[in-house]
C-alpha cells in the first residue's frame, strides 16, 4: 500500500474559473505575492477546516497536502502546504518555491531528516522522503503540469538552480 491509498488521495479536475486563476497565479508578479503570503494563510485555514480547505484548492482547484517535517536548524516540527503529485502509488512534492531563485526551507528539512508525515483531509501517513531520480522528477513535473499549469513556467524561471523533487513513501 502506497501513500496514495493510505491517504485516500484523489484529484478532481479544475473547473474553468480555477484554470483561469492558475494562469494568473503562475505569472511572475502574482506568484511572488503568493510565495510571500499563501503559506501563512493556508496553514491555519487547513487546520481550521480539518484539511478540507486551502486557498489554492478553492481558487485554483489544486490538491494540497500538508507535509510536516523536522526543521533542519530548529529541530521543531514544521508544516507546509504543498501540491501533492501522484507518482505511481506514492506522492511527489516539488521544491519549486513558485519559481523563485531560492530553494524552499522544507527541502533542507527533508534532506536533514527524511521522516515526515503527510496529511490529506482527515488522513495522515507516516512517510520517508527520498530524492527523486531524474526520470521521476521529470515525471512529477509532467504529472504536476496536468494539475497546475504553472509548473513549466516555474521550472523555466528557476532554471539556474536544481529544483529538488521528493517522493514520499510510507514507512512500513
Amino acid at each position: 500500500m502506497g501513500v496514495l491509498q493510505g491517504l485516500g488521495y484523489e484529484v478532481k479536475p479544475a473547473n474553468a474559473f480555477q484554470r483561469a486563476m492558475q494562469r494568473v497565479a503562475q505569472t511572475g508578479p502574482v506568484s511572488k505575492v503568493f510565495q510571500k503570503t499563501l503559506y501563512a494563510i493556508d496553514r491555519p485555514l487547513y487546520r481550521w477546516s480539518k484539511g478540507r480547505l486551502t486557498v489554492p484548492g478553492l481558487v485554483a482547484g489544486l490538491p494540497v497536502v500538508m507535509l510536516t517535517s523536522t526543521g533542519a536548524k530548529s529541530g521543531e516540527l514544521r508544516s507546509m502546504p504543498l501540491l501533492g503529485i501522484p507518482l505511481d502509488d506514492d506522492l511527489a512534492v516539488i521544491g519549486s518555491n513558485f519559481g523563485t531563485e531560492r530553494t524552499p526551507g522544507w527541502v533542507y528539512n527533508l534532506e536533514a531528516d527524511p521522516t515526515a508525515t503527510v496529511r490529506w483531509r482527515d488522513r495522515t501517513v507516516e512517510c520517508r522522503a527520498r530524492l527523486a531520480s531524474a526520470e521521476e522528477a521529470d515525471q512529477a513535473f509532467d504529472v504536476g503540469a496536468q494539475y497546475y499549469s504553472g509548473f513549466p513556467s516555474y521550472r523555466a524561471r528557476a532554471n539556474h538552480r536544481d529544483i529538488r523533487v521528493f517522493v514520499l513513501e510510507p514507512i512500513t
